[in-house]
């Protein structure tokens, strides 16, 4: 006699798995071709020349895919008043950045983060500002509104652990700001230190494919096996 054919649902789940997972494979192929694309725009940018900072005429242009990390310059003043500290966690310790509310010769306004002070250094006196009109140069970073994981930003009682320039903006007074801050370049040994920002982008995106069309091709064969129709006997 001939083993009873296996219900139609055991079929289709078992379709549907395979289905499912080799598009998550694909989608991570996809994934991968982004974030190479991303990490080779990156690596281009940081070893090109600064441009200019974005003017309010491009804002709306700006995104992580075509700015973040782009290398810019400005020049303007530092505006009067204190900086805002976002608590931050670096090579160097525990420490703060220093959000330092910034004017350019054109007149519109954004956030340079001069760098870094440890907890035991944060007073005013150990990150004065640069006099005169100087020039800014640094990484372009997209605003970081909300704050940290499980960490909302307190702008009531100056708790910051995001560098979220609009309400920084607004905690300050100073109107429409630009919708990215920059990380200026090192400067010396002296408070802040700058040029710290950490470049990195995990790039295991194949890895993740080649699970997802493994795991695709281990329930095909163990639908084959359960559909096969079995071997008569006497």
């Amino acid at each position: 006699m001939m083993r009873a054919g296996r219900p139609w649902w055991i079929i289709g789940l078992g379709t549907l798995a395979i289905t499912l997972l080799l598009g998550l494979g694909v989608w991570q192929l996809q994934r991968l071709q982004w974030k190479t694309a991303l990490i080779e725009r990156v690596e281009a940018g940081l070893l090109a020349p600064p441009v200019s900072a974005p003017g309010p005429d491009d804002w709306a242009a700006v995104s992580f895919d075509t700015a973040e990390y782009r290398r810019v310059e400005v020049q303007g003043r530092y505006l009067p008043g204190d900086d805002i500290l976002v608590k931050a966690v670096t090579a160097r310790g525990s420490g703060f950045w220093v959000m330092s509310p910034f004017e350019t010769l054109e007149g519109w306004r954004l956030f340079v983060n001069r760098g870094f002070v440890p907890d035991d250094r944060a007073s005013p006196a150990d990150r004065p500002r640069p006099a005169g009109e100087p020039e800014v140069t640094g990484l372009l970073r997209l605003t970081q509104p909300g704050g940290a994981f499980l960490r909302d930003n307190d702008p009531a009682n100056g708790r910051w652990f995001s560098r979220d320039t609009f309400a920084m903006a607004g905690t300050l007074g100073l109107g429409e700001v630009a919708p990215y801050f920059i990380d200026s370049d090192a400067s010396g040994d002296a408070f802040p230190i700058g040029g710290l920002t950490v470049v990195s982008f995990p790039n295991k995106h194949f890895g993740y494919a080649m699970t997802w069309f493994g795991l695709a091709a281990v329930f095909a064969y163990l639908l084959y096996r359960a559909t096969k129709p079995g071997e008569s006997h006497r």
